[in-house]
C-alpha cells in the first residue's frame, strides 16, 4: 500500500441505504443495514469492516509468500466478527476471527513459517483494528491442516 490519501464518498441514497464511492475506476456499492433498519440491499458496516480486515490479511498473505516466490493460490478467507453489547448497552464489534486457508498444501511452499510469524504484522487494517477489537487468526493449508 502506498501513503496516497485515500477518500471514500458515502451518499444516502434512502433510510439506511448509501452509495459507497471510491474513486477512480473503481466500482461504487450501496450499503444497507439489514432488516429490521435497513432492506439488506447491500453490505453491512459490520459486514465491510470484517471483509477489510479478510482482504488486507489475505493481501498481507498472499505478498510475504510472494516474496519467496511461492505460489499459495487461490487463498480463501473467512471472517466472523462477534457482535454483542458491551458494558453500555450498546452494540459493538467485541471480536474478530479470521480463517485463511491456502489453496495448496503446506509442505509444497518453503519459508512458510517465516512468513507465518510476520505477516500479520504488515496488515495496515489488522493492525489498526486490532488496537481497539481483539483479532484472532487461523491459517489452513489445502488438506486442513492447521499451520497456524
Amino acid at each position: 500500500m502506498n501513503d496516497e490519501a485515500v477518500h471514500v464518498r458515502l451518499t444516502q441514497l434512502q433510510d439506511y441505504q448509501f452509495s459507497i464511492e471510491f474513486g477512480g475506476a473503481v466500482p461504487s456499492l450501496t450499503g444497507d443495514e439489514p432488516a429490521p433498519l435497513g432492506a439488506g440491499l447491500g453490505p453491512s458496516p459490520v459486514q465491510l469492516l470484517a471483509a477489510a480486515v479478510g482482504n488486507c490479511l489475505s493481501d498481507s498473505l498472499l505478498f510475504a509468500l510472494r516474496k519467496f516466490k511461492q505460489a499459495p493460490e487461490p487463498i480463501r478467507c473467512d471472517v466472523y466478527p462477534q457482535v454483542g453489547r458491551n458494558d453500555q448497552g450498546r452494540l459493538r464489534v467485541l471480536g474478530i476471527k479470521a480463517v485463511l486457508t491456502l489453496g495448496v498444501p503446506a509442505a509444497s511452499l518453503t519459508q512458510l513459517q517465516r512468513v507465518l510469524d510476520t505477516f500479520e504484522a504488515y496488515c495496515t487494517v489488522t493492525q489498526s483494528v486490532g488496537q481497539g477489537i481483539a483479532v484472532r487468526i487461523e491459517v489452513f493449508d489445502a488438506n486442513g491442516e492447521r499451520v497456524k
